[in-house]
């Protein structure tokens, strides 16, 4: 659970650039509908939408680069851009070692195997190559190589060691994706013979594979022609269900409610659950992304801000879904998208053939924005969840006065309570706390430690320790690395 947490710690920052994408090609598709629908692009502000789109489209269209450079900065030691780098170069060899170009050099591949390699650069793998980045970097930054080797010594030979690693992976990668790949495909084809409940089930896998980038497998099914299905396609081909053996939109229109409403909802109620002196910042994060998800479907800056901090929150979140999508397709509300479920492809598919009761999604938001509230309040209080605004540090923390502003003189007494710097194998801090990870927990004399003017000394495990000092903690932890170079 640590290192999950520590992972949705280090996911903030590359989320962090994810809303003002979504916001910038509903934006975009409003002032340019050409841009989803394939028309003509005339006019400036069609053009001025245009650009907006691609603006927005270039971060996310890349996310999973986004994803290892700040997983492997995040979950580095020292927050150290080396191992950003590394996971950098991690990524650029295991997607371009599985490309479907490379690997059908060395093997035949089926239709399936051609499919799951075509969709090789997702966030699963930036996330793999974020840690292996990282783990990297925590494990071999101190390298020392003989004289003649010298220059790769340290922090130079990360970058190495992560591409040999990544080498390693993408073998085990070579046999596993097309394996994991084609068991997301026969799920699909399963799903597809049970009508309004296969579409709940399918929505509920879909969201549960976010993390894993492995919806695309499920997506490839449900909305184009992988097996003959087609919802996506049809639907904006101008065809209604009498042209297909199915409802056409089923498998997309239950989105809506659930992405224009029911993200808000949950967003709302994690701002109400936030501690006070960390609701400006949950206010922050989850508010533009709520906006993200309501004009154009974007979900994934609401969904990673929690998904690794409070897992089984975000398993009720896509059962959530599930539910909201049975619910829509059995009262015949429908409708489509080309991007996401948003209220700009709302709008422009509502003119279609195949949509459908387009009206209801008033009743079905508001009931979606109700449920996900109370649902995400309840949990995230009876089981305090840490989702943003909610982490471990005490609220009261922030109020906390360093008696003595000599952060080098702070610092050195820390360094001298914790048993030396040969003590400490990790140095890292938050918004009020110095974590530190240490070798010989007997050595830690805690009286020592409050000497230095700190607030207080938790010992969350046998070698871990966290010294309370409050907002100006940024300062006494550079000093405090400084001292254990």
């Amino acid at each position: 659970m640590k290192f999950l947490q520590k992972l949705g710690k280090s996911l903030m920052l590359p989320v962090a650039c994810l809303p003002i994408c979504g916001i910038l090609m509903g934006l975009g598709y409003l002032m340019c509908p050409a841009t989803m629908q394939g028309g003509d692009i005339t006019g400036i502000v069609q053009q001025i939408g245009y650009y907006l789109v691609k603006a927005g489209g270039a971060l996310i269209d890349n996310m999973a680069i986004l994803f290892a450079i700040g997983i492997g900065v995040g979950m580095a030691d020292e927050n150290d851009g080396t191992a950003g780098l590394a996971a950098l170069a991690s990524w650029l060899m295991i997607t371009n070692l599985l490309s479907t170009a490379n690997v059908s050099v060395i093997m035949t591949l089926s239709e399936n195997a051609t499919l799951a390699f075509n969709k090789i650069q997702n966030p699963f793998i930036g996330i793999i190559a974020g840690i292996i980045g990282s783990m990297c970097y925590n494990k071999f930054k101190g390298t020392r190589l003989p004289d003649w080797l010298s220059f790769f010594s340290g922090k130079r030979c990360v970058a190495i060691v992560a591409g040999v690693v990544s080498i390693i992976v993408s073998v085990v990668l070579l046999f596993v994706w097309p394996l994991i790949f084609g068991a997301l495909i026969a799920l699909g084809e399963a799903i597809v013979s049970l009508d309004a409940v296969g579409a709940g089930i399918y929505a509920f896998f879909n969201r549960l594979l976010i993390p894993f980038g492995l919806h695309h497998a499920l997506n490839n099914v449900f909305w184009f022609d992988t097996i003959g299905l087609g919802d996506l396609t049809h639907f904006w081909a101008g065809e209604t269900s009498a042209d297909v053996t199915w409802s056409l939109g089923m498998y997309m229109s239950g989105f809506f409610p659930c992405m224009m409403f029911g993200i808000p909802g949950a967003a709302l109620a994690m701002v109400h659950t936030a501690k006070p002196a960390k609701k400006k910042v949950a206010i922050g994060l989850v508010t533009s992304a709520a906006i993200a998800a309501f004009v154009c479907g974007v979900t994934e800056p609401f969904e990673f801000a929690f998904m690794f901090l409070a897992p089984g929150l975000y398993v009720v979140y896509a059962v959530l879904y599930g539910i909201f999508v049975t619910i829509t397709t059995i009262v015949g509300f429908r409708a489509g998208f080309s991007f996401s479920a948003g209220a700009t492809d709302l709008l422009f598919s509502a003119s279609l053939p195949a949509a459908a009761k387009t009206w209801m999604i008033i009743p079905l938001g508001i009931a979606a924005f109700i449920v996900f509230y109370v649902v995400f309040r309840f949990a995230i209080t009876k089981f305090n969840l840490k989702t943003p605004g909610r982490e471990d540090d005490d609220t009261d923390e922030t109020t906390v006065q360093l008696a003595n502003n000599d952060f080098t003189e702070v610092a050195r007494i820390v360094l001298e309570g914790v048993g030396g710097k040969d003590n400490v194998t990790s140095i890292d801090n938050c918004i009020t706390r110095l974590r530190l990870e240490i070798k010989d927990y007997t050595k830690v004399n805690e009286k020592k430690i409050k000497s230095a003017g700190v607030a207080g000394v938790i010992r969350p495990g046998k070698t871990s320790v966290q010294v309370i000092i409050g907002t100006k903690v940024q300062f006494v932890a550079d000093e405090f690395k400084k001292l254990c170079k």
